[in-house]
């Protein structure tokens, strides 16, 4: 196997990633949304599920811009990050508040946070040399 070839597989792992992360994203969140799934939701923090759902378009649009190795995905990515980031926050700011939530959705948003800081740096680093602005 090539060079190239072998250090494609960490970059092609981390796209499917975020394609499955993606996918089940949107089907958990639109479970709560649209259908059943709000029963067994408990306390969850409206914004954050809004977010979270929505977003999952986002995160299968990264894995898919990042399989074809788009400079795009790396900006995405990092839209991702600071996005989840800022949310996370503004949860932080809802239960100091003394609302309500649920100790998972702290823990998901963890998840969430570190992991799309991950994607930035592998897709920043996988696109050195290519074109990384929006055209």
């Amino acid at each position: 196997m090539n060079e190239r070839k072998s250090r494609g597989w960490p970059v092609r792992g981390a796209a499917i990633a975020a394609v499955l992360f993606g996918a089940l994203t949107l089907r958990s969140g639109g479970s709560v949304l649209f259908g059943d799934g709000a029963q067994s939701a408990g306390n969850y923090v409206g914004f954050v599920l809004w977010f979270n759902f929505l977003a999952g378009f986002a995160y299968v649009a990264a894995g898919t811009g990042l399989w074809l190795r788009r400079g795009w995905s790396a900006w995405l990515a990092l839209a991702l990050a600071a996005s989840t980031l800022l949310v996370f926050a503004a949860l932080g700011i809802h239960i100091a508040d003394g609302g309500e939530y649920e100790a998972r959705t702290v823990g998901a948003m963890t998840l969430r946070s570190v992991f799309w800081l991950a994607m930035s740096w592998l897709a920043f680093r996988s696109v050195r040399g290519m074109r990384t602005v929006p055209s």
